[in-house]
């Protein structure tokens, strides 16, 4: 693309599906104990999930983003419209007769936290073509969640030809429900811990049965792992930043990870400088309570890598 056509584009990223509210629960440990009942802190809630992080997170640093999504039309969908206005995130939604997406997540002291995620989205949900396709055209990149309605959208992205990226979150390479995400999208991330000792394999099986440029693993406090399809076959390693303040919550760390990679990659970086932007971001992010630390372009920069 030329940087005459670039120049026509009205969204850097467009983010499609994703979007709900989460209900953070501070406990001492994880797992938590076997009780009747367990005395926690405060109980809070922000509307985000990870498209809508994703969303947040590129429109904070200054990227321009439309983020398309059902949402219910109920107190829940509006909480999610609010933070994203609030956001300056552009969104259109289509109300899902099913309701908005929730989750329930734990966390513990040092951050850890385990999700319990309330899809909500029935099987046959499906976006109108019409109502993202004049999107699609406009967009300089796409980045898909992998709520299910939205893998129907990889034909038009691949005619058009526009860049498109994916979280499989903690995929352990082997459920089918990913396989269409991994193998149909440019950039590919995940998490280490889904598949444990095997995520250098299955690194490698995305790269080799799809079409993905880099497949980018994330491992926490352990840093993260990026492989290329010009590089080598071994997952190269990008060390962790360090938080610039005390870890609250590693809630849409990952979520930041892409955010700060999307960025360096937009910006025309090289995949290594775009993960260690990734790294930076992801650490930020877990300095504030549920996702609500995004980074800017200030503090987005090489030299503090």
């Amino acid at each position: 693309m030329t940087q005459q056509q670039t120049d026509r584009l009205d969204h850097d990223v467009l983010v499609v599906g994703g979007s709900g509210v989460d209900t953070v629960v501070r406990v001492d440990s994880l797992p938590v104990p076997l009780a009747d009942s367990v005395g926690v802190g405060p109980i809070r809630e922000w509307a985000g999930h990870t498209g809508g992080n994703v969303a947040l997170g590129c429109r904070t640093l200054g990227l321009k983003v439309k983020f398309l999504d059902f949402v219910g039309d109920d107190w829940t969908g509006g909480q999610v419209r609010d933070r994203l206005a609030k956001g300056g995130v552009d969104f259109e939604a289509l109300i899902s007769p099913a309701g908005t997406r929730r989750a329930v997540n734990l966390v513990e002291k040092t951050g850890r936290r385990m999700s319990f995620y309330d899809a909500r989205d029935p099987d046959d949900l499906r976006m109108p073509r019409d109502f993202y396709l004049p999107h699609l055209r406009r967009a300089r990149h796409v980045h898909l969640s992998i709520t299910n309605f939205t893998r129907f959208l990889y034909d038009d992205i691949e005619e058009l030809g526009v860049p498109v990226s994916t979280d499989l979150h903690d995929w352990n390479g082997l459920t089918d429900y990913h396989r269409e995400f991994a193998f149909r999208s440019d950039l590919v991330f995940l998490s280490a811990a889904g598949a444990g000792e095997r995520i250098a394999s299955v690194m490698r099986e995305i790269l080799r049965e799809g079409r993905a440029e880099a497949v980018i693993a994330t491992a926490g406090a352990g840093g993260s792992y990026l492989m290329t399809r010009e590089g080598s076959r071994a997952p190269r390693p990008v060390r962790a930043t360090v938080p610039p303040a005390p870890v609250v919550d590693s809630n849409g760390a990952g979520d930041a990870y892409v955010c700060g990679f999307l960025y360096g990659r937009l910006a025309g970086r090289d995949l290594e400088e775009c993960a260690r932007l990734g790294a930076l971001a992801g650490a930020y992010a877990c300095t504030g309570e549920g996702g609500t630390a995004l980074i800017g372009p200030g503090d987005l920069h090489p030299d503090r890598v």
